[in-house]
């Protein structure tokens, strides 16, 4: 395979109801068929209209920005100072929304397109039924990555490619089926578009030529590159999934009663905190009769409940900075607890009593 990357220069400046099919026809009249046309979310939004006003600085700009910001996000993953990273409604991931003040007027922001798929499908469909072309689009925009500094370009929209290459059930040189390899090619093709767009230098369309030898209609579009939230095992930002699970962690409903807690979810809350709790603590999984012998035998009276944990050492702490390290520990597994769908109750010692602390389950 041979790939050619082809900047499409002079579309110039977009404004609402300009037809793209038009301007990027007219500024590459030697497109083909087959052709990969990778366009900037920002000139079809402002195509379709999507442009608020807003004041042109000062605080009434923040505010109003931070209006516009809540009214697009669907779900608020991660917050940093004044950096928001949000799931929109379409389900993308990503910073601020994709609300855009750059290439705009001061007293405008930009915001993604409503569907992109169906802004991909529009604009394909123009270019075939008005000018014979059969060509794939990819509307793509900018985003970071999770654990890796710098933007890359990724699809919102496709139309006539499907968005993953499956290799699912393929078998490689040295004989192994491939399980899991899914390849985002739609991403791929629009970060190599974006090598060539820029940021500054006006040009809003690049064409891919070589990668396909046919089009193809697929329902799915860039949808289906969006992560189910069943799947998702980083749905939040650390401090935020901290938060919840202390959160969580603090309103657990009281379960004192015969049923035991699930020993395997307990066993993974103890594993998830093994790690970070401070040097020396001891988690000891003990039986129901064993809570229940040793705290009669050596606190008369206190409620003993089902399958427990002991948490800490004999003999138990006096020191103050001991007893700020068992409360930490203590929190960090009842979050571990309620991430694992575990119910508990925290039973501290009755006031005078040297028993180490108790989480029963």
């Amino acid at each position: 395979m041979r790939l050619e990357i082809l900047p499409v220069p002079g579309i110039g400046d977009v404004t609402e109801g300009d037809d793209l099919a038009a301007l990027i026809t007219g500024a590459a009249p030697w497109l083909r068929d087959h052709d990969v046309l990778v366009v900037t979310s920002k000139i079809v939004s402002k195509a379709e209209g999507r442009l608020v006003d807003v004041p042109a600085d000062g605080p009434e700009r923040l505010a109003e920005r931070d209006r516009i910001l809540a009214g697009e996000t669907a779900r608020v993953v991660a917050t940093r100072g004044a950096t928001r990273i949000v799931q929109t409604h379409h389900g993308f991931v990503m910073a601020s929304a994709g609300i855009d003040a750059s290439n705009v007027d001061k007293t405008r922001l930009v915001l993604l397109p409503v569907d992109p798929d169906a802004s991909a499908r529009a604009l394909r469909a123009d270019l075939r039924d008005r000018y014979g072309l059969d060509v794939a689009v990819i509307v793509s925009d900018t985003m970071g990555r999770p654990w890796r500094n710098g933007l890359t370009d990724v699809a919102l929209g496709v139309a006539g490619m499907p968005a993953i290459r499956d290799h699912r059930g393929e078998v490689d040189p040295y004989g192994n089926e491939l399980f899991v390899t899914q390849m985002a090619v739609v991403d791929e093709l629009a970060a190599a578009g974006e090598l060539i767009k820029g940021k500054c230098d006006q040009v809003p369309v690049a064409v891919v030529r070589g990668y396909l030898a046919a089009t193809r209609d697929d329902d799915e579009g860039a949808r289906t590159l969006v992560r189910d939230a069943s799947m998702d095992l980083f749905s939040l930002g650390t401090a935020e999934a901290r938060a919840a699970g202390l959160r969580a962690a603090a309103t657990l409903a009281d379960r004192i009663g015969p049923e035991p807690a699930d020993p395997a979810a307990v066993r993974r809350a103890i594993d998830a905190v093994a790690d970070v709790v401070a040097p020396g603590t001891v988690f000891t999984h003990v039986t129901d009769d064993e809570v229940r012998a040793g705290l009669a035998a050596t606190v008369p009276g206190w409620p003993a409940s089902a399958t427990g944990l002991l948490l800490g050492a004999a003999p138990a702490p006096v020191d103050p900075a001991d007893l700020v390290r068992v409360g930490a520990d203590l929190q960090r597994l009842r979050a571990a607890l309620a991430a694992e769908g575990v119910d508990s109750t925290l039973l501290p010692p009755p006031s005078g009593s040297t028993a180490s602390a108790t989480l029963a389950l």
